[in-house]
């Protein structure tokens, strides 16, 4: 994929919070027979930011995704995607949507130009003076990397190409929202990189709020604008991949090395720490770092308190049962 990278009007993340949201999500329940899968969801987005909704298998993300789409009615609560009820979009309302699934294995025949001009030709009539629509079919090939495929029928592609290809029938709307559904599945790590720019570009340049699935918590916090934790139902941490880490921790470690020798320090005030240490040894100090816990660590101790929490409450209402 190549991508030019243009200035912003506003710094990533800063959405715009005083309209709003695009994405608002209430009390959202979701029951397969007698089991609850999604028991009380909350979250909101705002146009232009990136959310990144993390959580173990089977925790829910995949059926809320569908939800917010139109595909999946839910149980119970209340759901705004665009100011529609997802249950209610129209065809005008799928249209300002871009929808990137864990996997397409259909329209083999076609040559991915074809495919994609074919497919743009739909979003024409719902085109406004401030969003044209389709994307180009040349910009969209440049932008995803398929510029070598273009005359290739799908079925020779490799597994990489073929998911670049999705990501192109997803964006070639010009979408408002964009759902993402573990997109990076058969990336290599250069085609990884590339489609992190477009995500960048999309929410810089086109204001697009985009909301994906991964487990690839180093790609979640190099995307996200906030992270969501999804687990036994609820969201459990909402916030940023600082905001989050700081929940679990509020240390920082600083690590320095000093005449050869290595140092490693645990503080509450990494700042004013390292303040002191160069007013106190200057130009002597080297290799400095200061680090929090990482995503990974974040996410795993989140999860872990919540499952405790719930064997906690399992066993107290056992034994109030038994009295």
């Amino acid at each position: 994929m190549t991508v030019v990278r243009e200035l912003s009007e506003s710094p990533r993340g800063a959405g715009h919070r005083g309209e709003d949201p695009v994405i608002d999500v209430r009390g959202l329940q979701m029951r397969y027979g007698s089991v609850d899968v999604l028991n009380g969801v909350e979250f909101a987005a705002h146009r232009g930011e990136v959310l990144v909704l993390l959580g173990p298998n089977g925790a829910g993300k995949t059926t809320t995704i569908e939800i917010l789409e139109g595909f999946r009615m839910r149980s119970a609560g209340e759901v705004s995607v665009l100011g529609i009820d997802p249950a209610d979009g129209d065809e005008r309302w799928r249209a300002r949507l871009g929808v990137v699934l864990q996997s397409w294995r259909d329209h083999g025949r076609w040559k991915v130009r074809d495919l994609l001009h074919d497919l743009g030709r739909y979003y024409a009539p719902y085109s406004t003076p401030e969003r044209k629509r389709p994307l180009g079919v040349d910009e969209l090939i440049e932008t995803v990397g398929l510029g070598d495929q273009a005359a290739q029928k799908i079925s020779s592609l490799s597994g990489g190409q073929r998911r670049r290809l999705d990501v192109a029938i997803g964006i070639v709307g010009r979408p408002e929202v964009l759902f993402l559904d573990e997109p990076t599945v058969g990336f290599d790590p250069q085609a990884r990189r590339d489609f992190h720019d477009v995500v960048h570009r999309l929410s810089d340049l086109e204001d697009t709020t985009i909301l994906l699935t991964t487990h690839d918590l180093d790609e979640a916090e190099k995307l996200a604008d906030r992270i969501l934790i999804l687990a036994g139902g609820r969201i459990v941490a909402n916030g940023s991949a600082d905001q989050l880490s700081r929940q679990v921790s509020s240390q920082a470690q600083v690590r320095w090395s000093r005449g050869g020798e290595h140092y490693v320090h645990p503080t509450d005030d990494a700042t004013r720490f390292v303040r002191e240490l160069f007013a106190q040894h200057g130009e002597e100090i080297a290799d400095l770092e200061v680090s929090r816990a990482s995503l990974e660590d974040t996410y795993m101790a989140m999860v872990a308190r919540h499952e405790t929490g719930r064997r906690t409450e399992a066993v107290t209402e056992f034994q109030e049962a038994g009295r």
